[in-house]
């Protein structure tokens, strides 16, 4: 049944904004599917495409007529089809008539859609002219392919578009069916197919030399546009807001929310509550920093249907027990609220009334978004409470339930990866204790002093917050109740037989308090792990500037030795180092690292920067990924190389192996450089007829 959203329908009606459900898959034409928040989103590709609608319905030459949009799933290629549909009925005159034909052809009645829908557009237009249009929804379909796979349907398909020169064709295909449709026509032999689907990878590529893709280099008449590589969270090139931004304005109206304090569950709902945060600027602009922080530092894109998921996660909950999907988020929290009655009541402790409190807090969305607890911690809880004959304390088995709860699948599916490795990179409970959040417009913390002041007590971590009014009620609640239990463990008659093990609960309480705070405050504030390090990145990033060459001059101290470049000739690329005494290593001049630049016109902006590493013949380009600038700021700091990221390190040693291949070759390097043997201070340098020893230290 469909739901149209109106007033008050939200929460409930972001359930549906997951990619699992309605807002996972969108079909052409079909206004019940996949279309959160019931807009289109702006983006630099549909600018592109209703220009090209425009340039076609005016008859204009050298416009592309073979369109090829290439990513993942929940990337919006389906929409963005849909949309360029709309738009060259608009500048056809067709009146409607296309899209008539269009929709009965996309739904078809007790049949599969076919792969291929082909239509004469021009027989709508205004002006009737033969214009052939064939659409492809999704290249991986094989429906009516006779046995052929899709790698074969798409060159022959490309072959057909290709050649017809009054054929428009667009196409949504993903990176691993143009892989095997370019394998398929290298085995079949097929030059031109070959040609024509190298030259697409490599223009959809990450690769610093990638071309133009709109249009293809040498191929005038095709246009590609690689959909998983722009940010969603950047504004786009006509000035328009990014379409995160417009998404969480949608999901955030307050026409389609209850009113404050009206819901089930009162001033105390964990949705309503993340509602009212993320409506206000600086929440809304901290999280959106935090979700470009993630890109950049993860090498990872958030797709239309990511972000979907994740709205529908932050502001109408996950519920782990399916028999509740369909309940109001807002209801589920007003039962949890009932439940916690029974733990204020100090009833014997149960699992679903003693964690009601946790679970609530545990919903907001900033501690949706770093989720992250111990896994372990439960369990050695449980065996101290049971020490310390605190079983029907209800915050104490509280906390050791919800603790061990975080042992089982707790997250959606569709984006718990992408939600582990946000809390890893970015978690404000790891942020530097020299970090300053700025939590309203007078009051600003330094994260030290809530470490300070918790591992004293969680009484006088709180007492130092209430004045300043920064935690929700659920907060505070939860923390009154941490409170009472650290106090209660203080007491001689607690300590008094197992006083090791109340010192061990005690300090997880506390520890358990002050990441709750850090993170309620950070995620406001976007106070989080290496934020110094990602705010310098991203401008680099973003804008490049003086930066990047900083970087590179840092980069290629990390290469050298002092004026020396190294190569090893007794191992390959992999292997390990023989011993020190058995080593020739080539030595030529310092390998110079400078900032490239990447081709901008006819394609998106690079997500990464890129260096360039060496000179001449044996010049390579190396990402400047964030791993590897983060690893050049602490060394700067003092780090020493040896304590390095395994990842940086291999980047490194990769580079280092791809320089050595060309210098071991290059007439114009070899005869400035020198072979030094073992340890024994020989070496030898070339000379007119061949190498010789040019010196001999360590003998008398």
């Amino acid at each position: 049944m469909e739901i149209t959203e109106t007033a008050a329908t939200y929460p409930a009606q972001l359930l549906r904004w997951a990619g699992n459900r309605s807002g996972g898959v969108r079909r052409l034409f079909d206004e019940k599917s996949g279309r959160p928040g019931a807009a289109v989103f702006k983006t630099n590709l549909l600018s592109r495409l209703q220009q090209w609608c425009a340039d076609i319905g005016a008859g204009k030459e050298g416009t592309p007529r073979v369109i090829l949009l290439v990513g993942g799933p929940g990337n919006g290629k389906t929409e963005a089809i849909e949309s360029t549909m709309i738009w060259l009925d608009a500048a056809l005159g067709c009146d409607g008539k296309l899209l008539s034909a269009l929709e009965i052809a996309f739904r078809p009645e007790g049949e599969k859609v076919p792969r291929t829908i082909t239509i004469d557009a021009g027989a709508f237009a205004s002006r009737t002219r033969s214009l052939p249009l064939s659409i492809v929804q999704d290249a991986s379909v094989i429906a009516g392919s006779s046995g052929q796979s899709p790698a074969m349907m798409l060159l022959s398909e490309l072959a057909s578009a290709t050649t017809d020169s009054r054929e428009l064709y667009l196409c949504c295909v993903n990176r691993g069916v143009l892989d095997d449709a370019l394998i398929t026509a290298i085995e079949a032999g097929a030059d031109e197919a070959r040609r024509l689907l190298e030259c697409t990878s490599q223009a959809v590529s990450l690769s610093p030399d990638a071309p133009a893709c709109w249009p293809l280099d040498d191929y005038p008449d095709v246009a590609v546009w690689p959909m998983d590589m722009e940010s969603l969270l950047a504004g786009t090139e006509n000035g328009d807001p990014a379409p995160a931004v417009e998404i969480f304005r949608k999901a955030i109206d307050a026409s389609l929310w209850p009113q404050p304090g009206t819901c089930a569950a009162g001033a105390h709902c964990p949705f309503c509550g993340s509602r009212s945060h993320l409506a206000q600027e600086r929440p809304a602009a901290a999280l959106q920093q935090m979700l470009r922080w993630f890109e950049i530092g993860s090498g990872k894109r958030w797709s239309f249907r990511d972000l979907f998921s994740l709205v529908s996660y932050l502001l109408a909950g996950h519920r782990e027990d399916a028999s509740l999907d369909e309940s109001s988020p807002c209801e589920w929290a007003a039962s949890l609220l009932q439940l916690d009655q029974e733990a204020v009541a100090n009833a014997r402790p149960r699992k679903d009334s003693s964690t009601a409190l946790f679970r609530l807090v545990g919903s907001q969305y900033q501690h949706a978004l770093f989720h992250g607890w111990d896994k372990e911690a439960g369990q050695a809880l449980l065996r101290d409470l049971t020490e310390l004959g605190l079983k029907e304390n209800n915050t104490a088995m509280g906390l050791q339930w919800f603790l061990a709860s975080r042992r089982a699948s707790y997250l959606p599916t569709m984006i718990s990866g992408l939600l582990d490795g946000f809390d890893q990179l970015l978690d404000p409970a790891l942020a530097s204790p020299e970090s300053e959040a700025a939590a309203t417009h007078g009051r600003t913390y330094v994260l030290r002093d809530f470490d300070t002041r918790f591992s004293r007590s969680v009484a006088e971590g709180l007492d130092h917050l209430k004045k300043s009014r920064v935690l929700s009620g659920i907060e505070t609640d939860l923390l009154g109740r941490l409170a009472e239990l650290d106090s209660f463990l203080s007491k001689q008659q607690v300590r008094r037989k197992k006083p090791a093990v109340a010192t061990r609960v005690q300090r997880l309480v506390r520890d358990f308090a002050c990441r709750l705070v850090r993170r309620s405050i950070g995620a406001r504030t976007a106070t989080v792990l290496d934020a110094e390090v990602l705010r310098e990145f991203q401008k680099i990033v973003d804008d490049g500037g003086d930066g990047v060459f900083e970087v590179a001059r840092d980069v290629e101290r990390l290469l050298n030795k002092n004026q020396d470049f190294e190569v090893s000739l007794t191992t390959t690329f992999g292997q390990p180092l023989p011993p020190p005494t058995r080593r020739a290593t080539l030595v030529v001049q310092r390998r110079h690292v400078q900032p490239t630049d990447t081709v901008q016109e006819g394609r998106p902006r690079s997500p990464l920067r890129f260096l360039e590493v060496g000179d001449g013949a044996s010049a390579q380009k190396i990402a400047l990924t964030y791993d590897l600038f983060k690893a050049v700021k602490e060394v700067d700091r003092g780090m020493s190389v040896a304590s390095l990221p395994r990842s940086v390190l291999a980047l490194l040693d990769t580079t280092g192996a791809r320089l050595g291949g060309p210098i071991v070759r290059d007439a114009v390097v070899l005869p400035r450089a020198e072979i030094r043997l073992g340890t024994g201070g020989i070496t030898v340098q070339q000379r007119r007829e061949g190498f010789g020893l040019l010196r001999e230290t360590g003998r008398r």
